[in-house]
């Protein structure tokens, strides 16, 4: 089977906790490496992010990454819609000059899977959509957040075009049918993994004394730093602490010199919590099981997350998780057993289950092995069986020869 992946704005060699740069892209690289391993030959095309991009990149046999240029590499994710038609053309071009065959076509976002939609059509293949985060979910959790104006329009079009949605968590699969009015049976449900020999506990002691910390105790925040994450809410739990001044709030991902930031340092001035909130920025996927195994709690506050694949990263890591009570947590965080979910917004009910478990090590040893253990049973390697299971429901039988990429 040879597969063509469209990600146009979400690269997967961009380090994740940047900006526009999170589980979405750490999802496609897990898959598409562990397809390529299955004898699977995949095309990853995303748009040009860095001047120094090589067109091709190998991430593994049969693996490619494909880098199509398309306006400016620095543009925000908001002014590519714009740009859609130009990455097509490249794309279909790339095709041409290569003679490329594809069997299937998989899309992820709605930029994509308005790309996928038009090439799988041309090409007489199906088209397999995932959309990681609608807009519509987005304003159920904030109604502040700001789209672009085609964004909901289009993402009906492409859930009722595809031949297959696949979602990461029954919620999601509810909100799609109820929002999109399609027929629940052409959507897979496929949870994401994790790495469970990459992300696993090690020594707290060494960790913390890797990354320079104290004794202090540690509350770990990892991801974009965008309104929609909720940090603010988690500021003002640990603002609500009774010895806030004996703890420390470690927030690792996002970039330098963002708005979001800015926003994000002045509220931790007003809080006077200067001298307990480091931004740690974003960091290598590597280095990111030793910020896990120092922490003694890892806090997703989100208003919305799909999935939350950073709750799951913590989870095999054996620590305990404070997460929001939205969309896809709920299947990570089992509370009173792996950690404890919060009603989204609710900061004085959040500081009450922080201060519990601060207060209490043998809880969180408690909580954390039972939460190793649950993330056990939600590996890449189950996760890629279960969606190539989706793919061969429409590709049963490999073709003696693919479709042109051409499309004729």
């Amino acid at each position: 089977m040879h597969v063509a992946v469209i990600t146009v704005h979400g690269c997967p060699l961009r380090q994740a906790g940047s900006k526009d740069s999170g589980g979405m892209n750490i999802y496609i690289l897990e898959m598409a490496k562990r397809m390529g391993a299955r004898g699977v030959q995949v095309d990853v095309f995303t748009r040009h992010h860095d001047p120094l991009d090589p067109q091709i990149v190998m991430l593994a046999p049969g693996v490619r990454v494909i880098h199509l240029p398309a306006g400016a590499p620095s543009l925000d994710k908001s002014r590519v819609h714009e740009l859609l038609p130009q990455f097509t053309s490249q794309l279909r071009r790339f095709g041409i000059s290569n003679r490329l065959n594809y069997d299937l076509v998989s899309t992820h976002y709605w930029l994509s899977g308005l790309v996928g939609m038009r090439l799988a059509s041309e090409w007489g293949v199906p088209h397999i959509t995932s959309f990681h985060t609608m807009a519509e979910m987005k304003r159920r959790g904030r109604p502040e957040e700001i789209e672009v104006a085609q964004r909901d329009l289009s993402e009906k079009k492409i859930a009722c075009s595809a031949d297959s949605v696949v979602v990461w968590t029954e919620d999601e699969k509810e909100a799609i049918v109820d929002y999109c009015k399609i027929d629940p049976s052409k959507i897979s449900v496929v949870p994401p993994g994790v790495d469970l020999t990459h992300f696993r506990p090690m020594s707290q002691f060494q960790s913390r004394e890797h990354l320079g910390y104290g004794d202090e105790k540690n509350i770990l925040f990892v991801g974009r730093l965008e309104p929609l994450k909720g940090l603010d809410h988690l500021l003002r739990a640990v603002a609500g602490l009774e010895n806030a001044g004996s703890i420390s709030l470690n927030v690792v991902g996002g970039d330098e010199n963002s708005a979001e930031k800015t926003r994000l340092q002045q509220l931790v001035d007003r809080m006077k919590l200067t001298k307990s909130v480091r931004f740690i920025g974003s960091v290598p996927q590597d280095e990111l099981p030793v910020h896990y195994n120092a922490a003694d709690i890892c806090v997703l506050p989100s208003y919305y997350e799909s999935f939350g694949l950073a709750a799951l990263e913590a989870a095999a890591c054996g620590r305990p998780v404070v997460a929001s009570e939205v969309g896809g947590l709920p299947t990570i965080v089992r509370t009173g057993e792996t950690g404890y979910l919060v009603p989204p917004n609710k900061s004085d009910v959040m500081s009450e289950r922080l201060c519990e478990l601060l207060g209490d090590d043998v809880l969180r040893a408690r909580m954390g092995i039972a939460a190793r253990e649950h993330a056990e049973t939600l590996s890449w390697d189950r996760s890629t069986d279960s969606l190539l299971a989706s793919y061969r429901e429409l590709v049963p039988v490999p073709p003696a020869s693919g479709v042109l990429a051409a499309g004729g």
